[in-house]
């Protein structure tokens, strides 16, 4: 199995590496570690692991990177005496881990999954206990994790109902990895059920929550002043904001298009769109000045910055790590992907500010939490774009409507935290067995 895998693999990364490489380009700040990605560590990393005990977590890419900090910040204070190492496979998430991170948190790339890269990267690391957040799943790396007898836990688990079907069909090559996880933290029971049905061990699989919502609710020692910055972008102190977050393409035109129509009932209406892929905007920016949209880049805006009011009247954010900021000072939030593509993106982030959320049809990656908020009237939900103009419209003009939905948005919140500290509890005993000290004060 590991040898059809390995030649399937070498296959697979011949025809694909022309592809991803032009993605990194595209990305930019990818010459950086890029050694990493084949297990290939300069003389800090290798010195800063020197004699530790070290916990290897991997966070894929930005949504994952605050989850991974939450993380860090319960389990530290828990196992003092541990080094944390965190790994990412974007540039994007690497850029967030390097922004809020602390120095003493080694960071590098995730290994290419051939044989020869994953057994360097593992010998030079070391991990006394390997964390994967949510559904990160290499061959290489388990098997070779279960060969050295590495505690392997997978948290924030959860399998779509498009990744769960496939896991299934090709379980000949997964359920023996899924049996030698030491611990899987799901986000709710059916996903549990999931693991289960796909190869975990019963005693092993605990319904813990979804980090995601103690996530939504940290806060950030530094943060930029976004209400400051948008009085430099010549927006109206009175003016109705509206947010669009994660968005994909095909939404921001159509977005674009309905603020200009709001806008005769609502003539200081300001959008701000906050793409996915960052990499989009130069073109994306193009597009919307065709059509009239009085546009301005976030990059653009500098400390000594002051745009004329009525110059803008859309702010196209073309930087990373930086949506939980916008989403502050919104009175509406509308979730990306949801309406021309398909998955969703996270509401629980303006859901934790007290903001109204709207989101479009397609919301399967989050399934179970937008059941959550429609049941308790926390959120919109809109067919089609002709729908989401008339939400827009109705919440913009009735402030107590979005106070209420608001109200609702953070309670659900409230109601869901703790993950963060039950999945720290699972993760404990297997690092006490691994001769890692704890503090008894935890």
């Amino acid at each position: 199995m590991r040898t059809l895998y390995n030649i399937l693999f070498l296959i697979f990364f011949a025809l694909s590496s022309p592809y991803y490489f032009w993605r990194l380009r595209r990305r930019g700040n990818w010459t950086a570690g890029f050694a990493q990605r084949f297990a290939s560590y300069d003389a800090s990393v290798k010195q800063a692991l020197t004699n530790r005990h070290v916990i290897w977590i991997h966070a894929v890419s930005v949504g994952e990177v605050g989850l991974c900090a939450q993380l860090i910040s319960a389990l530290e204070p828990c196992a003092p005496n541990a080094k944390i190492v965190v790994s990412c496979t974007t540039t994007t998430g690497m850029a967030e881990y390097r922004r809020r991170l602390p120095n003493h948190v080694t960071k590098i790339y995730y290994p290419v999954d051939r044989r020869k890269y994953v057994r360097r990267a593992l010998a030079t690391i070391r991990p006394e206990a390997i964390i994967l957040l949510e559904a990160e799943i290499w061959p290489n790396f388990l098997w070779r994790a279960r060969d050295l007898k590495i505690p392997t836990f997978l948290v924030n688990a959860r399998l779509s109902n498009r990744s769960f079907p496939r896991y299934k069909k090709i379980g000949f090559l997964f359920r023996p990895l899924f049996a030698a996880f030491a611990g899987v933290g799901c986000q709710n029971q059916e996903d549990a059920r999931r693991m289960i049905e796909v190869g975990c061990r019963r005693d092993i699989v605990q319904a813990v929550g979804n980090l995601k919502f103690d996530a939504a609710k940290s806060s950030e020692a530094s943060s930029p002043d976004v209400r400051g910055l948008l009085r430099q972008a010549g927006m109206p102190a009175d003016a109705l904001i509206l947010v669009a977050g994660s968005t994909h393409d095909g939404e921001e035109i159509l977005l674009a298009d309905m603020a200009q129509r709001l806008r005769e009932k609502f003539p200081k209406l300001f959008l701000i769109l906050v793409p996915r892929h960052f990499e989009r905007c130069k073109e994306l920016g193009q597009k919307l000045r065709s059509r009239g949209v009085k546009l301005a880049f976030r990059s653009e805006i500098f400390p000594n910055t002051q745009l004329e009011p009525g110059t803008v009247d859309c702010l196209l954010v073309n930087t990373t790590g930086e949506l939980k900021f916008f989403y502050e000072p919104a009175t509406v939030v509308f979730i990306g992907k949801s309406l021309t593509a398909s998955g969703g993106q996270n509401p629980i982030e303006p859901a934790a500010l007290g903001k109204p959320v709207i989101f479009g049809p397609h919301m399967q990656n989050f399934g179970d939490i937008v059941q959550t908020f429609l049941k308790t009237n926390a959120a919109v939900q809109v067919k089609d774009a002709g729908e989401l103009e008339r939400a827009f419209a109705g919440l913009l003009a009735d402030a107590g409507r979005r106070d209420a939905l608001g109200r609702a948005a953070q309670a659900v919140v409230a109601e869901n935290l703790g993950a963060v500290g039950r999945t720290v509890a699972m993760i404990l005993p297997h690092l006490e067995s691994r001769g890692i000290w704890l503090n008894p004060k935890r």
